[in-house]
């Protein structure tokens, strides 16, 4: 510490001795500043520095210049200000000494840049330099011009640079050269001032020359398309010689690099000869021979001989070699897979990637030395290598190849599961020529990194399973098998549990046993077990919760014996945390104790999924999501488009537009205001508006409940039964539950605290042999009350053959803007069921477009909507749009018909809501 301490005082009093910085060395400066022990005290030395530099600078000492400006450059290079100085070194460069040129010239190119105007003032300094008889000076002026050459200096000054290229002193040549590449760099149109000298300096012997030369054609060729045509007719044959000689050259202690005669130079080579021999056969033809001398003779021991082979085989890759040459370039690669070095390794497998566009049988050859990397310790390599191995896959080697890479997935990484599972999966997809193969290596990835596996891929193994009706019950068995081994595993938990759901009968009978398959020993109570288990250990996830709910209803139905047991299991989760769990476990219970006549009907296996609409859908949901994404508009929260400026107005709730029973409800409200998109999710919470090729907004025709469910029948909008699609949450559409305890519950009377949960209400109560079920109290605080929302729909109700009657017609809503009238139809048969003709008519001079009508009623009226007529209403009353509903009051006679109605359309563009209540519907209906 003395002695810093020491060093700071005696640089101090220097200072002080001399303001001009004389007695101060750049030495005894450098040994001040890294002195200092904190930041502080060094920016304290340095302005004391600079003062003292600008002192000097304003009593313009000469003798001190070069110091000074040494001092700079360090000062410069700590990140602190020298713009003060920059004349300093014009000064130094005006100079006649090499020593301050030297300086000025080093300071010049540290100092400033091409953008600086101070250097405008230097072109004619070196002008001079350039023609000064000093090789040294001259080579100083080169070397600054090729640093920071501006476009203007490189028009200026290229003539001089051209005569110095022409110079017998190597190093001016040299030097000329490397300048002559920033002047084309800035001006490309100087190109074909510099072709021919170029080509002449190739027939350099110095090694120095001959790279700057073939720097100089690299960069010729890139600036210009003649320049490149040029060099091909007239560099080609002294490429080809300079990379023959230094190949064959003897030992020579000056370019000689680990026993390798001037590697560099073979690269410089080896590259320009790539650029001139891409898309010409001639120049390809011409270079073969050579690149086969230097990929067999060069030594692969040493680094340095790896370079020039890798650069040899990029080489032979990029021109037009012949198909021998390129299987010799690929095995180079091979041998480099088994280097020890790991970054020769992943260039020859980022090599070998490039190659199998080229030539896809050579590189096949290696690929167990490429199957071998993808178990390397190198998490780089591993990566590199898992994306080599999935584009050699074809359809002859994607058994053995998904073999190894299966057998690895038991012990690969954690980190490195998610990717191979992924490829793994893909190639399974991809390549799969059999159902059985597939189903067996799918189950294989689910039993070792299910919780790797995506859900897209899972659903994809459903579609299979559920088309596949001769491998059904070879897959239950194997699903169980996997399930006890490998329980933990997420996807093959949810897979299992659907298939034991769908299939469990096939399990413990042992049906559709395939040859040499061992029969699996399961019981009822064993499939029951099962799904308790998964069940219990992903209590957590709903996803998988939900599944093994509806896979332990569904086993209820297959297996009436272990009913009891399945309903104790269901009942323990009505108090589960996870709201969709208690939700399912009270519908599910309800389904199990009071509707035993149509729970086979209703938990029946799910129809056979179109496999083709579900491949082509998910191949291209991706780019689906994309493109909604770039073409979605920008929507404020709730869906509604709000120009700038504007509040956005204040929705009616759920429950106030399905609330009924209010007895002081005006006939009809009519508001006006900027409507959401998507009506029938606000509406109905249920589904979306969709719209055909015609244009016409089509809502769901059939009821929703019968049409889920699958009980009766109902015709489809277009008289197309739809497909379905795989849900592994939602078996058997159960999902509607929850909704319709949404939609559907419509007493206003009780009122409920924000934090409840929706009543659980009875779906099917009304479907077994009593027509009503009173209100229960349930012990949680959770769940409020326990409903049945189809009392109306027993198979017991009465039919009575009335004859079809007529209604009078009515005014169903009316406002400023537009007019509804409801036309009534009584159904023969059936007193219950009534017909309603719509009739939409536009009140105002504008077109209405996109217009919708939405519907919903209470709990004991059933709705149907047909599609419309259209969605264009003419303005003026000058025609209407119609739409069939037809109505279902499930207590004639007790309640009359009730609706809320909703309207949406666009006026010039703007979006229109209108809604309201219609409640003179005439007596009877």
């Amino acid at each position: 510490m003395d002695t810093v301490e020491k060093i700071v005082e005696d640089f101090a009093s220097d200072i002080a001795m001399s303001p001009f910085s004389s007695g101060t060395r750049l030495r005894d400066m450098i040994r001040a500043i890294r002195a200092c022990k904190t930041a502080a005290e060094e920016r304290a030395v340095v302005r004391r520095e600079c003062a003292a530099i600008r002192t000097a600078i304003s009593e313009n000492e000469p003798e001190l210049r070069h110091r000074n400006m040494a001092k700079l450059m360090f000062i410069h290079m700590l990140g602190y200000p020298t713009h003060f100085a920059q004349m300093e070194c014009l000064k130094l460069i005006a100079a006649a000494g090499y020593p301050e040129k030297r300086v000025g010239y080093l300071g010049l190119m540290l100092l400033l840049d091409e953008r600086q105007e101070v250097l405008m003032l230097v072109t004619n300094s070196l002008k001079q330099d350039l023609n000064h008889p000093n090789q040294f000076i001259v080579g100083l002026a080169l070397c600054a011009l090729g640093n920071i050459c501006s476009a203007e200096m490189a028009r200026d000054l290229s003539p001089e640079v051209e005569r110095l290229m022409r110079s017998r002193e190597v190093n001016t040549k040299k030097k000329a050269a490397l300048c002559s590449i920033r002047i084309v760099r800035k001006v490309p149109d100087l190109a074909e001032n510099f072709m021919a000298l170029a080509a002449s300096l190739l027939k350099e012997k110095h090694h120095g020359v001959l790279i700057s030369a073939i720097q100089l054609c690299t960069e010729l060729c890139k600036a210009s398309k003649d320049a490149l045509e040029y060099l091909r007719k007239n560099c080609i044959e002294g490429l080809v010689r300079i990379l023959r000689d230094v190949s064959n050259s003897s030992y020579a202690p000056e370019y000689d690099v680990s026993g390798i005669a001037d590697p560099f130079l073979h690269i410089r080579v080896l590259k320009l000869m790539r650029i001139l021999g891409q898309g010409d056969a001639d120049c390809s033809e011409y270079m073969n021979d050579i690149l086969a001398q230097v990929a067999t003779k060069t030594e692969s021991n040493k680094n340095a001989g790896n370079a020039i082979l890798y650069e040899c085989v990029q080489t032979i890759m990029g021109i037009e070699a012949t198909s021998g040459l390129r299987v010799l370039a690929i095995n180079i690669l091979g041998r480099f897979l088994s280097n020890r070095d790991n970054n020769i390794r992943y260039v020859a497998l980022n090599m070998l990637m490039r190659a199998i566009a080229v030539d896809v049988l050579a590189v096949q050859r290696h690929r167990t030395t490429i199957l071998e990397c993808v178990k390397d310790a190198d998490a780089s390599i591993r990566k590199r290598a898992l994306e080599l191995v999935f584009l050699l896959v074809n359809d002859t080697n994607v058994k053995p190849l998904t073999k190894e890479l299966i057998d690895y997935l038991s012990i690969a990484d954690p980190d490195f599961k998610g990717d191979l599972t992924e490829k793994l999966c893909s190639i399974v997809e991809k390549f799969s020529q059999e159902k059985l193969w597939y189903l067996d290596q799918m189950i294989k990835v689910l039993s070792l990194a299910g919780n790797h596996v995506k859900d897209d891929v899972c659903h994809a193994l459903i579609v299979v399973l559920s088309n596949g009706s001769e491998l059904q019950g070879y897959s239950v068995r194997s699903l169980y098998k996997a399930l006890q081994a490998y329980g933990k595993q997420g996807s093959l938990v949810r897979v299992a549990v659907w298939c034991i759901g769908e299939y469990g009968e096939m399990l413990v009978n042992n049906v559709g046993m395939l040859d040499g398959e061992e029969p699996v020993m399961v019981t009822e109570s064993g499939a029951v077990d099962a799904v308790e288990i998964a069940l219990n250990r992903h209590s957590a996830d709903a996803t998988t919760g939900a599944m093994c709910l509806v896979a332990l209803l569904k086993l209820s139905s297959r297996f009436p014996s272990t009913s009891e047991r399945v309903k104790q299991i269901v009942a323990r989760n009505k108090e589960n945390v996870v709201l969709e769990l208690q939700q399912r476990s009270i519908e599910f219970s309800s389904i199990i104790q009071r509707h035993q006549s149509i729970r086979s009907s209703l938990l029946e296996r799910m129809p056979v999924l179109d496999e083709a609409s579900y491949l082509v859908k998910r191949a291209t949901a991706t780019q689906a999501t994309i493109s909604a994404d770039k073409l979605a508009p920008t929507v404020a929260p709730g869906g509604l488009k709000l120009p700038n400026g504007v509040a956005k107005p204040t929705s009616a709730p759920l429950a106030d537009l399905l609330d009924l029973s209010s007895d002081g409800a005006p006939a009809s409200t009519t508001t006006s205001t900027t409507t959401p998109n998507g009506f029938l999710q606000d509406l109905l919470g249920i589904g979306g508006v969709s719209t055909g090729t015609t244009g016409v907004p089509s809502i769901a025709s059939t009821d929703i409940l019968m049409d889920l469910l699958s009980i009766g029948s109902s015709p489809s909008q277009n008289g197309t039964p739809g497909q379905g699609e795989s849900n592994l949450s939602c078996s058997n559409c159960m999902f509607i539950f929850m909704t319709i305890v949404e939609l559907c519950h419509t007493d206003a009377a009780e009122s409920k605290p924000v934090h409840a949960v929706p009543e659980a209400i009875d779906l099917l109560g009304s479907l077994s042999s009593t027509t009503s079920v009173s209100a229960e109290t349930k012990p949680t605080h959770l769940v409020s009350q326990d409903m049945d929302l189809l009392d109306g729909l027993s198979s017991s109700t009465s039919v009575s053959g009335l004859e079809k009657t007529v209604h009078p017609s009515i005014t169903a809503f009316q406002s400023a803007t537009l007019k509804i009238t409801f036309d009534f139809k009584r159904q023969p048969g059936n007193p219950r069921e009534t017909t309603i003709h719509a009739t939409f008519t536009n009140l105002t001079s504008s077109t209405y477009t996109d217009f919708i009508f939405q519907a919903a009623v209470p709990k004991f009226i059933q709705l149907k909507l047909d599609p419309a007529s259209g969605n264009t209403v003419p303005a003026n009353g000058n025609g209407s749009v119609t739409q069939g509903l037809n109505v279902t009051n499930n207590q004639q006679g007790q309640k009359p018909l009730a609706m809320r109605i909703r309207m949406s359309y666009k006026v010039n563009g703007e979006d229109r809501l209108e809604q309201g209540q219609v409640s003179n519907f005439p007596s009877g209906l």
